[in-house]
C-alpha cells in the first residue's frame, strides 16, 4: 500500500485553504502552517455589539470573478448585492459644502457574503480534518531532504514533505523563510519586490441600530478628499436588520490611537449624515501592516507591483516547492479571485 504524498501548506488565508480544500477530495496527508492565532489573512470579519458582521478586511467580489463564485457555491454560501440605492456624497474640499448625486445601479453589481465573508473561510476550514490547520505556527526554514523537503518552524517543528505550499506574500516570506538550498537569484531579488495588496490600507467599520442614512435617502456611499473618512459603504447585512458602513480611511492618521480615529470619524459622519451618527453601537478600525502581511520596509513602490509575475509560477527545489498566495495569480492578483486561482493552479501541478 502507498504511503499517503505529504502536502506542506503555509498560510491559512484563502489560498491556503482553498489549496488545501482542493487537495483533499485527492488522497493526501495535508498540513496546513499559520504563523496567527487565526485564519483568514486579509479576511477578517469581526462582530459588533448587537452582532452585526463587519469587514476589516476583503469583502466584495464580481461576476468578473468566476472561480470564486464557483468556490462559493460548491461550500453553500450566498451572495447579496451591494446595497447603492440613493444619493451618494461626494466632497473635495473641507470648506466647501458636500455634493450630492444619484449613481445607477450597476448592471454588474458587487457582491458580499451573506453573514460576513469569514463565512468563506469558515466553511473551507470544516471541510478538512481538525488536525490538518495548525495555528500560531510560523516557519522559518524549508530545506531539501533528500527526495523531499523538510520544513522547520520557530516553534521547534520539523515536518517532513512531498510538496510545500507558501501562500503567505512572496515579500514576507522572503523576510522570513530561510531556503536551503537558495533560490535562484533572479526569483530572490523578485520576492521582495512583490507589492502586497492592502498593505498600509486602514480600514473601519461602524455599527449601528438604524439604518438613518437610508431613511434620509442616502446610499452609504461616500467619497472624500476633505476628511479622515476617504471612502465608504452601506453595510447592512442580507437580512436588512443589522446596520453600519464599511470603508477606508486616510492613511496619514494610521499613527494616531485608535480612539482618536474614532472621534474623528464620528465628526465627519455627523457633519454629513446628522446627530445620529454620534451614537453607534460599535467601531473597529486597522491598519494593514501587520507582521503577518509584511516584514520590515517593503520596497515595492506601486499597486500591484510585480504581481503575477511568471518567476512566481514556476516550480522550485525540484518541482516540491509552489509559491501560490494571491499575488502570485497571473489573473486578478491581490484580490480573493487571485487566491482562488493561484490554489487551483498549484493543485493542478501536484495532482498532474
Amino acid at each position: 500500500m502507498n504511503e499517503k504524498k505529504k502536502i506542506v501548506i503555509i498560510g491559512g488565508g484563502l489560498s491556503g485553504l482553498t489549496l488545501a480544500y482542493l487537495l483533499s477530495k485527492e488522497d493526501y496527508d495535508i498540513t496546513v502552517l499559520e504563523a496567527s492565532e487565526r485564519l483568514g489573512g486579509r479576511i477578517q470579519t469581526v462582530h459588533g455589539q448587537l452582532e452585526t458582521p463587519l469587514e476589516l478586511g476583503a469583502t466584495w467580489f464580481s461576476d468578473m470573478h468566476p472561480n470564486l463564485l464557483m468556490l462559493i457555491d460548491e461550500l453553500g454560501l450566498k451572495k447579496f448585492p451591494q446595497y447603492t440605492k440613493g444619493l451618494t456624497v461626494f466632497q473635495t474640499k473641507s470648506f466647501e459644502p458636500p455634493q450630492t448625486f444619484f449613481i445607477p445601479e450597476a448592471e454588474n453589481p458587487s457582491y458580499r457574503l451573506v453573514g460576513g465573508t469569514q463565512t468563506l473561510i469558515d466553511a473551507l476550514a470544516a471541510k478538512l480534518p481538525k488536525e490538518t490547520v495548525q495555528p500560531n505556527t510560523k516557519v522559518i526554514a524549508i530545506k531539501e531532504a533528500g527526495d523531499g523537503l523538510l520544513v522547520e518552524t520557530a516553534n521547534g517543528k520539523k515536518l517532513n514533505a512531498d510538496y510545500v505550499a507558501v501562500c503567505i506574500p512572496p515579500q514576507l516570506a522572503a523576510v522570513n523563510i530561510e531556503f536551503v538550498p537558495a533560490l535562484k537569484n533572479s526569483l530572490v531579488d523578485l520576492l521582495p519586490v512583490v507589492q502586497t495588496w492592502m498593505v498600509g490600507a486602514l480600514k473601519f467599520v461602524v455599527e449601528y441600530d438604524e439604518p438613518f442614512w437610508r431613511n434620509d435617502g442616502y446610499s452609504g456611499m461616500l467619497y472624500s478628499h476633505a476628511d479622515i473618512v476617504v471612502e465608504m459603504y452601506d453595510h447592512t447585512n442580507f437580512e436588512e436588520t443589522k446596520f453600519g458602513f464599511t470603508g477606508f480611511l486616510n492613511g496619514s492618521t494610521a499613527s494616531y490611537t485608535q480612539q482618536v480615529r474614532k472621534e474623528l470619524v464620528l465628526k465627519h459622519l455627523n457633519i454629513l449624515f446628522g446627530r445620529k451618527a454620534l451614537q453607534p453601537t460599535a467601531y473597529f478600525d486597522k491598519v494593514w501592516t501587520n507582521e503577518f502581511l509584511a516584514s520590515g520596509t517593503s520596497i515595492a513602490n506601486r499597486p500591484h507591483e510585480n504581481n503575477g509575475h511568471p518567476l512566481l509560477q514556476e516550480p522550485y527545489m525540484n518541482e516540491k516547492l509552489f509559491f501560490a498566495n494571491t499575488e502570485t495569480a497571473a489573473e486578478f492578483p491581490g484580490y480573493m479571485e487571485g487566491a482562488v486561482n493561484a490554489a487551483i493552479r498549484v493543485g493542478n501541478r501536484i495532482n498532474k
